[in-house]
């Protein structure tokens, strides 16, 4: 649900605020290839076990150097203006943030839980809109500014590297501590999430960029697609 609110809802905003030139490199091929290889793993038995959990962590250490490799390979010696922080200010920041992430998420979870129980609606279904939304929301935030401020790069990477993170580690983690049994809506969801990927990924290579009629339908294609999960 958060990858298909950041694919669709994020970068549509930001190309119905300012079309936008994209240039594809191979992270967001990544982004499309993690999707599948999660589909693969969980097409047959609808299960997520512990070695392949580990094995989407690894992906993700991979990941991580590959794009640390790349950044050192294009880096320029442009000057920027860095805020030099303190280092007991820092642990401070690192420390509250982190128990406002654990805090948060707990009750993200516990709340939206409660409300699928009080509504009677699904857990899947709370899960891929209300927490979607919620966990999202950092991304739209930060890629709708740096849209509007004619970042680009930064806006399209902050989704492509948040998808990412989201299958490999999040999902990789969580099923590590617990193994994840999947039921037929999630491998549709994951479906989905590969189809819209491709469309997306059509729609920056014919010209290059997201126009603001792509970025519209992009949006349209998220409100159709919730509407078919409140539905089913």
């Amino acid at each position: 649900g958060s990858n298909l609110f950041n694919l669709l809802v994020v970068l549509g905003c930001c190309g119905v605020i300012r079309p936008f030139a994209v240039q594809l490199r191979w992270d967001y091929a990544a982004s499309v290839s993690v999707a599948v290889v999660l589909f693969l793993m969980i097409f047959r038995d609808h299960f997520l076990s512990r070695p392949e959990a580990i094995f989407l962590l690894v992906l993700f250490a991979a990941f991580i150097g590959l794009t640390i490799r790349d950044a050192l390979a294009n880096r320029t010696e442009e000057e920027e203006e860095i805020q030099v922080l303190s280092p007991l200010v820092s642990v401070v920041y690192i420390v509250g943030g982190l128990v406002a992430i654990v805090w948060g998420g707990n009750l993200v979870v516990d709340s939206a839980k409660a409300i699928a129980l009080s509504f009677g609606l699904s857990q899947t279904l709370v899960g891929l809109t209300v927490v979607a939304l919620g966990t999202s929301l950092p991304e739209l935030v930060t890629s709708v500014v740096a849209s509007r401020k004619g970042e680009n790069g930064l806006a399209l990477g902050n989704v492509i590297g948040s998808n990412i993170f989201n299958i490999l580690m999040v999902l990789g983690a969580a099923s590590a501590i617990n193994p994840v049994a999947l039921i037929r809506e999630n491998i549709i969801d994951i479906v989905i999430l590969i189809v819209f990927s491709l469309i997306v990924w059509i729609y920056a290579a014919t010209k290059q960029r997201i126009s603001r009629k792509e970025g519209i339908s992009m949006v349209c294609m998220y409100l159709i697609y919730a509407g078919y999960i409140i539905w089913r």
